[in-house]
């Protein structure tokens, strides 16, 4: 259920941040229990507007909750 709830809300930031182009979140309901619980999936047009979303209001809010249940996380940023 948390799971859900991550990706609900990562998904909800979609239209809210400036240079964000695309936004998919979803939890593992494959696997449970194997892999990652949740797996995020944002397009930027740039390297500013990553950085913008990170520091985004809306962000913030919904990385609270994330880390308010999240034991741990792991990232990848790259340029296509």
């Amino acid at each position: 259920a948390q799971a859900a709830e991550v990706a609900r809300r990562l998904v909800a930031l979609d239209g809210q941040v400036t240079g964000m182009l695309a936004i998919t979140a979803g939890a593992n309901t494959v696997l449970p229990g194997s892999n990652w619980d949740v797996a995020l999936v944002a397009d930027f047009a740039s390297a500013e507007a990553l950085d913008g979303y990170q520091k985004h209001p809306a962000h913030l809010e919904a990385a609270g909750y994330i880390r308010s249940v999240a034991a741990d996380r792991v990232a990848v940023d790259f340029e296509l």
